[in-house]
């Protein structure tokens, strides 16, 4: 595992005494990069909605930072105006913002393409413009500052290979994909701009998004082995940080990804890994 000195020595970012700002902070991978981010020396601000859960969180980060080192703030993201508060708070606690994780979303499934538009907009409010919002309000800020700095957009598989089963998830993060992308190509053609973006991409995760689940699967990463991951790909330097789990593997992960922009190169039905008329194909791909 990357040791904190070696995470700290190539990312500046994140030196002791900076300030990590993660939405979702309380719980899942928010509150595991919460713990982990304390436990090096980083003051830290925890965004999600407000209640027993984020108080709970605040109370647990603060065992391992001092109480005057975390924030806990009420933050609805889809509300863009709750996210430039969320900022004003953070910079006038702490003074700066060095690390943005805009981690906050939500799975809850709101049906077929022509069904629930209210709980369709209510995912992508809170799923893709919680994140846009979280931009708006943070990059301008941490520009100015002239200082190293990091946003991670937490993205998903769904978003890359976008399996049938909750459609408005993956819209919300093929969505994160694309907008993160662009991000991390206008802060490098930005004059001056020492602030980097990265998307982090789980794969099966135990946290509160795990519909069902009131144990890890046997086949889930826990939400501090992704951080663990996201860590050491941040110190390589990755843009895509590509997280692995006790299912699916790299390579597993690389084939499903290069089958679907496939369908668009091969002029194959939508979707094809699950039209009855390639799965065996897909399946034929998949073991070469």
């Amino acid at each position: 595992m990357t040791t904190d000195a070696e995470i700290q020595s190539a990312l500046p970012a994140l030196a002791s005494g900076n300030v990590a700002v993660i939405t979702g902070g309380a719980s899942g991978i928010g509150l595991a990069a919460a713990k982990r981010l304390a436990a090096m020396g980083l003051k830290i601000v925890l965004a999600d909605i407000g209640g027993a859960r984020l108080d709970e969180a605040a109370r647990a980060v603060a065992t391992i930072a001092d109480d005057s080192a975390v924030l806990a703030v009420a933050t609805d993201v889809s509300k863009p105006d709750e996210l430039d508060r969320l900022a004003e708070k953070a910079f006038g606690a702490f003074g700066g913002v060095s690390l943005l994780m805009n981690n906050a979303g939500v799975g809850n499934n709101p049906g077929k393409p022509w069904e629930n538009r209210d709980a369709w907009k209510r995912l992508l409010d809170i799923n893709f413009w919680g994140i846009v919002y979280g931009v708006e309000a943070f990059t301008p800020r941490m520009l100015a500052t002239g200082r190293p700095g990091l946003i991670v957009n937490t993205g998903s598989k769904q978003g890359i290979t976008t399996p049938p089963g909750n459609l408005a998830y993956n819209v919300s993060k093929s969505g994160v994909k694309t907008f993160t992308e662009g991000l991390a190509h206008a802060l490098r053609n930005e004059p001056g701009a020492k602030v980097a973006a990265h998307l982090l991409i789980p794969g099966f995760t135990y946290t509160g998004l795990t519909g069902g689940a009131t144990e890890k699967p046997a086949g889930a990463w826990t939400g501090e082995q992704v951080i663990d991951f996201m860590l050491a790909a941040l110190v390589r330097g990755d843009f895509y940080i590509l997280c692995p789990d006790n299912e699916a593997t790299r390579p597993m992960d690389e084939k499903r990804m290069a089958w679907a922009i496939g369908d668009i190169i091969e002029n194959r039905p939508a979707l094809s890994r699950w039209h009855p008329d390639h799965k065996e194909a897909f399946a034929a791909f998949m073991e070469s």
